[in-house]
């Protein structure tokens, strides 16, 4: 069949439309999807047949899912101190460090006084 004048050819126009209709999904439905696949109730292939997503689709959210899990929990281990805590801690070590003069005094008396002595 040839193309008159005017005329688009189909292939172009077919990627556009499926373009446009692509289904789009949140970040809770990809959650949920990746979820079930964790759960291994049921086979990955029936899970993407019924979702109407391809295999790679949901082993590429499998993974994006899993990396960002273990970035939150490095980046637990390793967050910065608030300023709050800051100060928390400064003023636990000024109590701390009289603590210790304290004890030191009673243990070994003032250093003028061993002089003296």
């Amino acid at each position: 069949m040839k193309s008159g004048p005017g005329k688009v050819p189909a292939e172009p126009v077919l990627k556009d439309i499926r373009r446009q209709t692509r289904q789009h999904y949140s970040a809770e439905e990809k959650i949920r999807i990746v979820l079930e696949g964790l759960r291994g109730e049921e086979n990955i292939s029936e899970l993407c047949r019924r979702e109407g997503i391809t295999a790679p689709m949901y082993y590429g959210w499998s993974k994006e899912f899993l990396e960002a899990g273990k970035r939150r929990l490095a980046d637990d281990t390793a967050r910065a101190a608030t300023s709050g805590e800051v100060k928390d801690l400064g003023r636990e070590s000024t109590a701390l460090k009289e603590v210790v003069a304290d004890l030191t005094l009673e243990t070994y008396g003032s250093p003028r006084l061993q002089v003296f002595c």
